[in-house]
């Protein structure tokens, strides 16, 4: 969890309770944010210079939260299908449950604020290498350079954040873009192991497989 205390707090909370389908971060009134938080307006400067500084209090925020949670499952998976499963079915279940926190992330992401698409670039990297590194302290994918884990680290945290919405808006299909990620992830390991092998190899190790 967060180490935000006090005026803080309530500000980062008031905003994620603000933020709707047709509102962002970045359009947030300064008093509307005070009334929200129950503070005098003033205090929002004792605490931030500006609005892009606010915004990142809050994406760190949600980051953090998230992270927590997500670091725990890896530690605990005994397989690179186990992590997947259990951190797609995580994180999903977050942004869910903080429908709030995916609108800032999908949108600030190509948001008027330079200051804020750079800070989210940065959290979704340190959040990359935090998987690449569980990943290869575990042992969880063998066979692979650190390089090629760290790019498809890359790769997934990107996917879950581009799937995020889909899976809030449309309850019927969140168990099929649970699926969807999860295959996209294995897909993306098991087709790196391959990448040294020829052609005809590939073949040769499918044929078994088909003839069965």
């Amino acid at each position: 969890m967060s180490a935000l205390t006090g005026g803080k707090l309530k500000l980062v909370q008031a905003a994620l309770r603000l933020i709707t389908e047709s509102r962002s971060l970045t359009s947030l009134g300064l008093r509307e944010l005070a009334r929200e938080a129950g503070l005098n307006p003033n205090t929002f400067y004792r605490h931030f210079s500006n609005l892009d500084e606010f915004g990142l209090q809050v994406l760190g925020y949600i980051a953090e939260d998230m992270k927590t949670g997500v670091r725990e499952l890896r530690r605990m998976a005994e397989s690179s299908e186990q992590a997947a499963r259990e951190t797609v079915a995580f994180v999903y279940g977050y942004f869910n449950a903080n429908p709030a926190a995916t609108t800032v992330a999908v949108r600030e992401l190509h948001g008027p604020s330079k200051a804020l698409r750079q800070a989210l670039q940065v959290q979704l990297e340190a959040s990359a290498r935090e998987m690449a590194e569980d990943i290869l302290e575990r042992d969880l994918v063998t066979g692979l350079a650190p390089e090629t884990v760290l790019e498809i680290s890359r790769m997934t945290i990107h996917y879950i954040l581009f799937r995020a919405m889909d899976y809030i808006e449309n309850p019927r299909q969140r168990e099929q873009i649970q699926l969807e990620t999860e295959r996209f992830i294995n897909r993306q390991f098991r087709g790196a192991l391959l990448e040294h092998l020829s052609q005809g190899e590939v073949q040769a190790m499918a044929r078994p497989t088909l003839q069965n």
